[in-house]
């Protein structure tokens, strides 16, 4: 009977996690717009139900209502393909990501975590990668110009900064001797990583968000040169799909830092789950904070940051950081 238990814990806690995630992800939406409003002494969403907190729920019918085209030079089974690939790997990333310690019930030890698996980071690299791969096929299968230059830009800048992220990681790993996630925040508790990686942790924060093409490093789309990038051509549900594979990015880079420098669930007092909420939350409302406070950077600019700057100094953070663990 074991087996039978370990696969209905598993679709259980399936179940709830993307139910949540996706809660949340749908009311982040608005989170973003009220606090940019905000932000830019304007007002957000405030007509659909009180202070416009069924708006989420009034943009999700109008995706499923509103008509769906499909440009007539498009390469049909790509172009829908597409939207469905970016999204299936962002809410595939969280997958490994440990939002609380394990607890017992019924006898059972419950693990907060879907897939505690050994080489959980070489996977949310592999899920991220996977999912630029719809964003740039959504751009060339629309046969757009605009279309096509964003999801060209989406390559460039993913080869660009994954690159960097690599780099900046070795250090974290190092010191934890392990790609486990649960491992990784085990060892920090002594004391958090980013104590240790003050400067990898803000190496880290700028090339994710490069990663997931936030303002001031969103490329792809770009309304000013670009017209919307790669996703001009999508609407209804398509496009739906691709500002929700957005969001779940991320959720799932603020879940990751908090995983890798802020201790993930730990904490004094609270429940671990509650820390882990809590640490994510501040991460998100960081990246919201730097879309409305900084403008879009210049293209060549990034591609500089990413190659002069960022990949050097991952590089050199590497070199310190193994040269002082051997000496110790």
């Amino acid at each position: 009977m074991e087996p039978y238990y370990y696969v209905i814990e598993s679709i259980i806690k399936i179940i709830v996690v993307v139910s949540v995630l996706m809660g949340f992800v749908a009311y982040l939406t608005l989170i973003e717009r009220k606090f940019l409003g905000y932000l830019q002494v304007r007002v957000g969403p405030n007509r659909v139900g009180w202070w416009g907190l069924l708006q989420p729920i009034a943009d999700g019918i109008k995706s499923f209502v509103k008509e769906d085209i499909i440009p007539d030079n498009a390469d049909k089974p790509v172009y829908v393909l597409a939207p469905m690939i970016t999204f299936t790997a962002a809410l595939s990333m969280f997958a490994v990501i440990p939002f609380g310690d394990s607890f017992t019930l019924f006898g059972r030890e419950i693990k907060l975590v879907l897939a505690d698996v050994d080489i959980g980071l070489l996977y949310i690299f592999a899920m991220g990668t996977l999912g630029e791969y719809g964003i740039v096929l959504g751009g060339w299968s629309a046969n757009n110009k605009y279309g096509l230059l964003g999801s060209l830009r989406a390559a460039a800048q993913m080869i660009s900064y994954e690159v960097a992220l690599g780099l900046i990681l070795i250090g974290t790993i190092i010191i934890a001797g392990s790609l486990r996630l649960t491992e990784i925040v085990e060892a920090q508790r002594g004391m958090w990583f980013v104590v240790y990686q003050p400067f990898a942790f803000l190496l880290y924060f700028v090339a994710a968000l490069a990663e997931i093409n936030r303002i001031p490093f969103d490329m792809p789309e770009s309304e000013s040169e670009l017209a919307c990038g790669f996703n001009i051509e999508y609407s209804s549900m398509k496009f739906a799909l691709f500002m929700i594979a957005e969001y779940l990015h991320l959720v799932t880079v603020a879940a990751l830092i908090t995983t890798l420098f802020l201790g993930g669930w730990l904490g004094p007092v609270l429940p671990g789950w509650i820390w882990f909420s809590l640490k994510t939350s501040v991460i998100i409302f960081i990246f919201i904070w730097i879309r409305g406070t900084y403008p879009r950077m210049r293209y060549d600019h990034i591609m500089k940051l990413g190659w002069k700057f960022l990949f050097p100094a991952a590089l050199a953070n590497v070199v310190v950081t193994a040269f002082i663990v051997a000496l110790r």
